[in-house]
C-alpha cells in the first residue's frame, strides 16, 4: 500500500483520466484512489461523481458498502483479523480481544500515534488452518498467542 499522503487534486485528476470512458469504472477508481492516498478522502467523492456522471450518493454508497475501502488514513501497519465462521470456530474472537489489548487499539480503529490499524476481514481463504490474520497484506495462519506476540513486536517497531 502507498504511504499515506495528503489529498492532491492533481493526483486525483490523473486517476480519473486513466479511467475516462471506461464502463463500470467506479470500483477501479476507488481502488486506485485508495492506493494513491492510502484511503478515499471525502473530498474526492464529488470529483469522482462528476467524472462518472453519477450522484455523490451513489459513490458514497459504494464506498461505504465495501469493507476494503477506507475513508480515513490507515496506520503505518494494518492488521486484519479474519471473522469468518471457520476462524471463529477456532478461537479467533478471543485472539482478536488479546490483539486489541496488545496493540492498544480497538477493532476498526487506528491507534492515536498512527502506528497500527486493526480491521476485520471476512475470509482470507485459509479456513482449514485458522484462525488467520493479515499483517501488512501478508497472511499469518494458525494464529496463536506466540504469533500474536510476534505481530505486536513487529508493528511496534
Amino acid at each position: 500500500m502507498a504511504e499515506n499522503i495528503r489529498f492532491d487534486e492533481d493526483a486525483l485528476a490523473e486517476v480519473l483520466a486513466r479511467h475516462e470512458g471506461r464502463p463500470g469504472a467506479l470500483l477501479p477508481i476507488l481502488h486506485d484512489v485508495q492506493h494513491c492516498f492510502g484511503h478515499v478522502p471525502d473530498a474526492a467523492v464529488p470529483a469522482i461523481a462528476l467524472a462518472l456522471n453519477v450522484s455523490r450518493a451513489e459513490v458514497h454508497g459504494v464506498l461505504t458498502f465495501y469493507h476494503e475501502f477506507r475513508r480515513k488514513p490507515a496506520g503505518r501497519h494494518v492488521v486484519k483479523f479474519c471473522r469468518a465462521e471457520a476462524c471463529q470456530a477456532r478461537g479467533s474472537a478471543a485472539l482478536e480481544s488479546v490483539a486489541a489489548q496488545k496493540l492498544g487499539v480497538a477493532m476498526g480503529e487506528t491507534r492515536g500515534d498512527g502506528q497500527v490499524t486493526l480491521e476485520p476481514v471476512y475470509c482470507l481463504g485459509l479456513c482449514s488452518i485458522g484462525p488467520n490474520a493479515l499483517v501488512d497484506e501478508k497472511p499469518v495462519a494458525a494464529l496463536d498467542a506466540a504469533k500474536l506476540d510476534a505481530i505486536a513486536k513487529q508493528v511496534a517497531a
